[in-house]
């Protein structure tokens, strides 16, 4: 009951601010470049919960309801393109261009 009114109120948040929305999309994307595997399935799973969800994920990408929800699950093991196709259609859903920027450590 709380995880399904913490879930309620996440999607409720992220209806109304788009900033809260490229937050949770912005997680899942800095764990996925820290080599945090868990953290990136855990932070797009939570994106795409509170916002598109995984039927119109699946129309965008191609990829099949079932294999999304297990790829971004705790255990999944999601293959390179996969990641680079629902990256592309989170962007593109979004309306936000995603870039990555190498910076000098020091």
């Amino acid at each position: 009951m709380i995880r399904r009114t913490f879930r309620k109120s996440v999607r409720a948040r992220a209806v109304r601010d788009p900033l809260f929305r490229v937050s949770l999309l912005e997680s899942g994307l800095d764990a996925l470049l820290a080599g945090d595997l868990p953290g990136f399935r855990e932070g797009i799973r939570s994106y795409v919960n509170a916002t598109l969800g995984f039927a119109r994920l699946a129309d965008r990408t191609g990829i099949p309801e079932k294999s999304l929800m297990r790829m971004l699950g705790p255990s999944g093991n999601p293959r390179a393109v996969h990641l680079a196709t629902v990256i592309g259609a989170i962007s593109q859903h979004e309306g936000v261009e995603i870039t990555a920027r190498i910076t000098d450590p020091k």
